[in-house]
């Protein structure tokens, strides 16, 4: 994993992997990605690289009491190679505060497939309501699940953790 910013030769796989790996909804506009990618201090924008050759993009935020995930994308060149787990377990290894990320209800083969994968990494599903707001002006809050992996527990962090996130990611 290496930090990268908009004037890094990786930025355009980077953004391409992002557009081709989620919905528009789950994303923030680009120009926007672009600002906090150079000027946010809490946001961490990463390539994933393998010998030099871009595989995969991880973007995080660092809070005082916990990391958030927000994007996560391997290639669909490498995917089922191992490079998730090796990315998620290096991340988790070199951090040692909690780590919380939304993952989508699990209604269908791909989302139970997603939350399988992050359960086998050790992150435990909340499966309680909640709400990712809207990146984009006119979009709707979108139904997730928050994940968690570390000392976290729902009864007493649920509210101070979707706090931070609107107020940090989504600015709301």
């Amino acid at each position: 994993m290496q930090p990268i910013r908009t004037d890094s030769p990786y930025y355009g796989f980077m953004e391409s992997l992002l557009i081709a790996s989620f919905p528009p909804e789950e994303y923030r506009e680009l120009d926007c990605l672009r600002t906090f990618t150079d000027h946010t201090s809490l946001f961490h924008n990463n390539i994933i690289l393998d010998e030099g050759t871009p595989v995969g993009l991880f973007t995080y935020w660092d809070f005082s009491d916990f990391y958030y995930i927000e994007h996560f994308a391997i290639h669909p060149d490498f995917r089922n190679g191992g490079y998730g787990s090796k990315v998620l377990q290096h991340f988790l290894s070199r951090f040692q505060r909690p780590v919380v990320l939304e993952v989508e209800i699990p209604v269908g083969e791909i989302e139970q497939r997603r939350i399988r994968f992050y359960e086998r990494q050790g992150f435990l599903l909340w499966q309680a309501p909640y709400l990712q707001p809207p990146y984009r002006s006119g979009d709707e809050y979108l139904p997730m699940y928050l994940m968690v992996h570390g000392e976290l527990q729902y009864d007493s962090d649920f509210e101070q953790v979707r706090d931070t996130i609107y107020r940090e990611v989504y600015q709301v």
